[in-house]
């Protein structure tokens, strides 16, 4: 699980510097300001969430590997395809729909986190 979550947040978090250079240098005139702060706004979130991706690699590496820790794992990296993933198409297709799905991703992180508190309070290996 650790070296697992640890490539995993890697991978995302290369993927959020490319797709955010690719955001500022390649999107930058080409769609509305609007939708550029959408698109920025899912970078954001989608590299904070890269970095809690290595954080519960490090956390599993460092106290064990738990059933808690692999589903705050899951959730951030689900998050990011959801929350981020919905907010790059939506400002890129306009597809309004798209801003329904998101609040979806948005859960996914919250309950990440609350997991890896849970977790980190617990102590055992659950």
């Amino acid at each position: 699980m650790q070296r697992t979550f640890m490539a995993w947040g890697a991978v995302l978090m290369a993927l959020s510097v490319a797709i955010g250079a690719f955001g500022a240098h390649m999107l930058e005139g080409r769609i509305s300001a609007d939708e550029m702060a959408v698109y920025e706004t899912g970078v954001h979130y989608h590299m904070i969430h890269g970095i809690a991706v290595i954080i519960t690699g490090l956390a599993a590496g460092l106290f064990g590997e738990s059933r808690k820790l692999f589903w705050a794992g899951v959730l951030f990296i689900a998050g990011v395809l959801i929350f981020s993933g919905s907010l790059y198409v939506l400002s890129l297709s306009g597809i309004k729909w798209l801003g329904a799905i998101t609040p979806i991703g948005g859960v996914s992180f919250i309950a990440g986190w609350l997991v890896l508190m849970s977790s980190a309070w617990s102590g055992k290996r659950t």
